[in-house]
């Protein structure tokens, strides 16, 4: 008779069971298989029978252990940062007290700034967020019903259940572009109504039955809170002193003007500290509080306004879950402590002055930190180059095909050496261009855009005159010209439509574009696409900064010009800016330098291509991405010290790379960044990014992209690797099945082959295992780079 009753509850899911052993506990487990009277027996049935089926929703559930993690697995890929819809941020259990909102972040036609709404910024409680007019979606609402407003989404989720691996129905939009309904608890019932397919997860395989009775039961208990932020290790904490030590010593005021300048250069990233593996991570915070203290942030629109009479710059924890779109990371140690000491405060410089904060002193960072060395400043750059073209290619302004079509698809990017920049060694030249360095944005309506753009224009155009004029006067450039000192020298860049990555290392063929970025440059770039943009700003604060950009992408574009033949110049500048480019060339852009000659020797037939070959060669030691996939030598078109069916698979796939769509027609059924997992026979598996690369006449205008698209030019770049936050499609495969799969789509010539291949290989939205495969990609990174982790993104996710 025992033996059945114990063999009921090996019936019972681990929590059930963890409930009765802890209450028979204390008598053992022999005694508890010894029970021979009538009145244990059946106290046993009623536990088994009665308590167990309420034991989930008796056992206190803990937002940290049981919560947090099915928010991280099945909602944190679309509510995060600032494009979660509703703003509903549930990677952290601040986000989910916060609430939601009608009022979007991102509205490329707002006339006004809109008040900032940033998580753990600009409210510290609910109640502040309530003020900000954010609703609960925890509590119940007022019109009688008992649930809470995320309890009926849940419901309203689970009861659409989606054909396994099926397409969704056409006439559901799930473009990143769609018109989000954020319903109050009081209009729910009317929002269920009209739109029964909307509830969450939002248009894609759902939560378990374990996870949706969790979450319920969690709600239907009230909803506890018990997150804790992160608290710092030993070793931690004594980084945290040393380095809150530096940034707010006040003994002297050259150290002062430093250590603005640095935050303003570090408030975006996340900093973790070298030798450190609980996987923390901080933000660089200017606080009411000295260290020691609980830190009081202070919360100003950019973080270069006025933060008030008395702040302390603070290392603060990042809370909530790490997703990978704002993952920016930034190593600190000694030895960069050190490094930075060295820079600025080893050279003998001084100042009696502190700038203020204003719109003067925000438009031209080179005018006030003018008595900070430019060489120490560059030099900070370029030691983590990838870290600060990271924080303006996936950064806010990244979010929307307006912002990213101000680029190429694909391009490489180098920087100009110090020792070579006129900027860092003249400082004549220096004193004469810093006023014409003046950044747009920060004042102005609509009505007042074009008036600005032409002066903002006129002041750029006479500071690329005068640079021009004076690099005719100096040493021809030449191989010495390229800054070579490590890995962050080289770096790709590629546009997936409305979002962008970076990359170390040259990846891909020849790109038809390359960059060369010297301090003045790089220094515009990040305060024009970083400190001074604001995600919240008005119509024209966005316009004028895209409008800017334009101009600094054509000075990179100019200044890796002069190291081709000046005989080609012309020939490549109109190559990349065919049709309407033209018009722009004439109206906007400085006069083409095609007389000072270069000091390469480079072939009269093609300069650009021996250039990059060149490059690859003589860079190689600090290239972080040699790529025989994509440029073959020897018809070796794969990774050496492979598997041979990995080897094979590779060799393989390297035939979809180099090809237009006009002879690869799949392309155009391709969408821009699509995941292939390629599974071996032992369990492993390889990931590898397949990027499509559209092709323009130009991108030298805001808006209508569509008429400058060439689509039998577009191109493919393969590379092992997660080469983009926001993945639009993922295929899985056996490594077997490399060589048929590449067959397959060169076979493609319309529509309904690409939906047979789809059906085949393809993991859509509603596949039984989309999370399996969608989070695998993360375990991918993890196993290879654990630092750089997080959450991918799958707004972008498209349905075939």
């Amino acid at each position: 008779m025992e033996s059945a009753y114990l063999s009921k509850v090996l019936l019972f899911g681990n929590k059930q069971k963890a409930n009765i052993w802890a209450i028979f506990g204390a008598c053992g487990i022999g005694s508890f298989c010894q029970m021979k009277t009538k009145t244990s027996l059946l106290l046993l049935w009623i536990l088994i029978f009665c308590g167990g089926s309420l034991s989930l929703e008796a056992q206190s559930l803990s937002f940290q252990r049981d919560i947090q993690p099915i928010f991280a697995a099945k909602c944190v890929a679309c509510h995060a940062c600032y494009d979660a819809p509703c703003q509903l941020s549930l990677g952290s259990g601040s986000g989910l007290l916060r609430g939601a909102t009608k009022l979007p972040v991102y509205d490329g036609v707002r006339t006004q700034d809109q008040a900032t709404t940033r998580l753990f910024v600009d409210a510290s409680d609910e109640f502040g967020w309530r003020e900000k007019g954010f609703y609960s979606v925890l509590k119940a609402a007022n019109n009688g019903s008992s649930a809470a407003l995320l309890q009926r989404m849940l419901e309203l989720g689970h009861s659409q259940q989606w054909p396994a691996n099926a397409p969704l129905p056409k006439t559901l939009d799930i473009g990143i572009n769609r018109q989000n309904v954020c319903p109050l608890p009081a209009e729910f019932n009317e929002f269920a109504r009209k739109n029964p397919v909307l509830g969450m997860p939002f248009a894609v395989t759902g939560l378990t039955q374990d996870e949706y009775a969790t979450l319920q039961n969690w709600l239907k208990q009230g909803a506890p809170m018990d997150e804790q932020p992160p608290q710092s290790t030993a070793l931690e904490q004594r980084y945290i002193n040393d380095w809150e030590q530096f940034f707010n010593a006040r003994d002297e005021v050259r150290k002062i003007l430093v250590s603005r300048w640095l935050y303003e250069h570090l408030f975006l990233a996340h900093l973790y500290f070298e030798g450190s593996e609980s996987g923390h991570f901080f933000e660089l915070v200017r606080s009411k509080t000295p260290s020691g203290q609980p830190i009081e942030p202070i919360a100003t629109r950019r973080p270069n306004d006025d933060p008030g009479a008395e702040f302390y710059y603070r290392l603060r924890p990042i809370q909530g879950v790490i997703v990978h779109k704002t993952h920016i990371t930034y190593a600190l140690s000694p030895q960069k402590l050190e490094r930075i000491q060295a820079l600025f405060l080893g050279e003998d410089w001084s100042t009696h002055w502190t700038p203020n904060y204003g719109t003067y002193e925000q438009a031209n960072p080179f005018l006030i930190f003018a008595a900070i060395p430019a060489r120490a400043r560059y030099q900070f750059m370029l030691d983590d180059a990838e870290y600060f073209v990271r924080t303006f290619i996936l950064g806010p302004v990244c979010r929307g095909q307006i912002a990213t079509d101000v680029i190429r698809d694909n391009f490489w990017v180098m920087f100009q050496d110090p020792q070579q920049d006129l900027f860092v060694t003249d400082a004549l030249f220096r004193s004469q261009t810093m006023p014409l360095l003046q950044l747009p944005g920060l004042t102005g309506s609509l009505a007042e855009l074009p008036l600005l753009w032409q002066s903002f224009r006129s002041k750029r155009n006479s500071y690329a005159q005068l640079r021009r004029e004076r690099y005719a006067k100096a040493p021809a450039p030449d191989w010495s010209h390229l800054w070579q000192a490590n890995d962050n020298a080289l770096l790709s860049i590629f546009r997936h439509h409305d979002s962008a990555s970076v990359h170390k290392g040259l990846v891909g063929g020849v790109p038809q574009t390359l960059w060369l970025i010297d301090f003045p440059l790089f220094e515009r770039i990040y305060y024009l696409l970083v400190v001074n943009f604001d995600v919240f700003g008005s119509v024209a604060h966005q316009a004028q900064t895209r409008l800017h950009f334009d101009l600094l992408r054509n000075g990179a574009e100019k200044n890796f010009l002069r190291l081709m033949p000046k005989e080609q110049r012309q020939s490549l500048l109109d190559d990349w800016y065919q049709g309407s480019g033209q018009l722009r060339v004439w109206l906007d852009y400085p006069a083409l330098d095609v007389t000072t000659p270069t000091g390469l020797a480079l072939s009269k037939a093609d300069a650009r291509q021996e250039f990059a070959l060149l490059l690859l060669e003589r860079l190689s030691a600090i290239n972080a991405a040699p790529d025989p996939i994509n440029r073959c030598v020897q018809g070796n078109c794969h990774r050496p010290d492979l598997p041979p069916d990995l080897a094979k698979a590779e060799q393989g796939l390297a035939r979809l790379s180099d090809k237009p769509a006009s002879l690869l027609p799949v392309i155009k059924y391709l969408p821009e960044a699509t995941l292939l997992r390629v599974t071996l026979p032992d369990g492993q598996r390889e990931v590898y990014s397949l990027l499509r690369n559209r092709a323009h006449t130009n991108v030298a205008f805001m808006l209508g992209e569509s008429y400058r698209y060439q689509p039998d030019l577009d191109t493919l770049t393969l590379y092992p690797g997660v080469l983009s936050s926001y993945p639009n499609f993922i295929f899985s495969l056996p490594a077997s099945e490399a060589v048929q799969f590449v067959d397959t789509l060169q076979q493609v010539q319309d529509e309904a082959a690409f939906l047979q291949l789809v059906a085949r290989w393809g993991i859509r939205r509603t596949h039984p295992e989309f999370w399996h495969h969608f989070h695998d990609l993360k375990a991918y990174v993890n196993e290879r780079d654990p630092i750089a982790v997080g959450i991918l993104d799958m707004n972008r996710y498209q349905d075939f």
